[in-house]
């Protein structure tokens, strides 16, 4: 089973060398409801990682809700950067969302009994670490991903979400895989999809992760399931 190669073909954007007084943060984000960025980002270059701050810390002073996806990524940035550098921009995020090895590499927790790459899932050993992440950061909600690999071509597919004082965990989903590239950004865009909405948690983390579900069947990044086949796939129909 062939491990994954991503190649990261950044060096040299025009976004790795901007300056903080490039950006009027504060008009840029005048009347918006919510700001959400990723671990890839600060991870370009110290400027980003200042320009990330930056954003985060303006949009929580003017009381928009703030979301991270930590997605940590080995080629580029050192674990010791990644966790010195994220642990400073969550304490301006609402809303965390990672999987084990994200939250693990850039902010220090794990979950106990769990090992991915043999199949082992801990429920239990996740929620301890939410917990501890919320008491740490003051987020409302943690989620992440929980992935079973049978395989590299199945996985088991679920999520779970904690605000604070309820756990739910959703609906597993047996995915053959056509390309996982995307997944997590599809629950968590899913995921955030449903709270704007006015969604309840419960129903969030379900959306999130059945949209997610989906893009395993989609080549290439981004997820073209429709409003419509995340709907009729959360109501529990996967007969295909």
């Amino acid at each position: 089973m062939r491990a994954s190669q991503v190649i990261y073909d950044r060096a040299g954007a025009s976004i790795a060398s901007a300056e903080i007084s490039d950006f009027d943060f504060d008009k840029i984000l005048d009347g918006a409801a919510w700001f959400h960025t990723t671990g890839i980002t600060p991870a370009l270059s110290d400027k980003c990682a200042a320009l990330a701050e930056t954003a985060l810390k303006t949009a929580k002073e003017k009381g928009i809700t703030t979301s991270i996806d930590l997605n940590y990524r080995k080629k580029l940035w050192s674990k010791e950067k990644a966790r010195e550098v994220m642990t400073r921009l969550c304490r301006h995020v609402d809303i965390c969302i990672g999987n084990e090895e994200d939250a693990e590499t850039a902010l220090g927790f794990k979950p106990e009994g769990t090992d991915v790459t043999k199949g082992e899932l801990n429920v239990e050993g996740y929620k301890a670490m939410f917990k501890q992440m919320a008491e740490k950061f003051g987020f409302k909600y943690v989620a992440s991903t929980l992935r079973e690999s049978h395989s590299a071509s199945d996985n088991g597919w679920s999520a779970l979400v904690y605000d604070g004082k309820d756990f739910y965990h959703t609906r597993q989903y047996e995915v053959r895989i056509v390309d996982r590239v995307g997944s997590g950004d599809s629950f968590a865009s899913g995921f955030i999809y449903g709270l704007v909405t006015g969604m309840s948690m419960k129903d969030a983390a379900e959306f999130g992760v059945a949209a997610s579900a989906l893009k395993h069947t989609i080549p290439g990044d981004l997820n073209h399931a429709t409003l419509n086949e995340v709907k009729e796939l959360m109501k529990g129909d996967a007969s295909g």
